[in-house]
């Protein structure tokens, strides 16, 4: 079960990572994962930023995608999104106990519910179901602007949250 839920924070911590990455450079050095409370080594910070790229590069090849209706490859990007391309792969079992001790719980289910909207696209786009296909690429986008708004405001400083807002989606 430990293995399976490391799994899904994976691609969370990937998110977290990208973010860390470019506010590193904002700060001229500082620890920016440890700005959020979450420490990560060099070696998985860059470990989880190509993930991220990855990821970033699978969301922009599904544009033209489902509007030609290619099936095959939806779903064949919506499995690798699903299965977390690089990380499950590449990870070792320290780096998995490190990301296991520091990633936040909410951080953990806003990634499995990413990852299970990536394979219900797949799965949508295997029957050739539009309709359904773009709800779940609209998840999948709404996921990724959840996190970013939660979790990397620093990089993404248009989706940071004024007070008066905060609570709200």
């Amino acid at each position: 079960m430990l293995v399976h839920k490391l799994g899904f924070a994976a691609l969370a911590a990937a998110l977290l990572a990208a973010a860390a990455l470019a506010q590193d450079h904002v700060h001229h050095g500082e620890d920016a994962a440890a700005a959020d409370g979450i420490r990560l080594s060099p070696e998985l910070r860059q470990l989880l930023t190509r993930e991220m790229l990855a990821i970033q590069d699978g969301m922009q090849a599904l544009v033209p995608a489902i509007a030609a209706g290619h099936w095959v490859e939806i779903a064949e990007i919506g499995r690798k999104i699903h299965d977390s391309y690089i990380l499950r792969q590449e990870m070792s079992a320290a780096q998995l106990e490190e990301l296991h001790h520091a990633l936040p719980a909410d951080f953990v289910e806003m990634d499995h519910s990413f990852h299970h909207a990536a394979g219900m696209l797949a799965h949508a786009a295997e029957q050739k179901n539009a309709d359904v296909v773009g709800f779940y690429f609209f998840k999948l986008n709404q996921g990724c602007v959840s996190c970013h708004t939660k979790f990397a405001s620093g990089k993404f400083p248009g989706l940071a949250r004024s007070g008066e807002h905060e609570g709200h989606p």
